[in-house]
């Protein structure tokens, strides 16, 4: 709707924000180590994180909870986006590599 915002903090933490209602509307934890970068999902279902931690997690908005814990990088994952329109999602590391993801499997 263009009305909420994504953000990915040092603290651990994803955060929602509504911007009509000047407020934080849901924080997700899970992460050990700060969140690097986030994405939303094209259906807006969806939020990606990355985090130094060296995992990258798909969060289901509506259930609040994360739907699958994404592992493979040696090092912090600082950078997640979703392809457009699709169930794949591209990550960059600290070791060096990028990494292509099907969410679905």
């Amino acid at each position: 709707s263009g009305t909420q915002l994504v953000t990915s903090s040092g603290d651990t933490t994803v955060r929602l924000w509504d911007l009509s209602r000047h407020g934080c509307i849901l924080t997700l934890r899970g992460h050990s180590r700060a969140v690097r970068g986030c994405s939303w999902h094209s259906c807006g279902d969806f939020v990606a994180s990355a985090s130094a931690d060296g995992t990258s997690k798909i969060w289901d908005v509506n259930s609040e909870r994360c739907r699958y814990t994404l592992r493979g990088h040696k090092d912090s994952v600082n950078s997640i986006e979703f392809l457009p329109f699709s169930s794949t999602v591209v990550t960059s590391s600290a070791d060096k590599t990028l990494s292509l993801w099907d969410v679905r499997t």
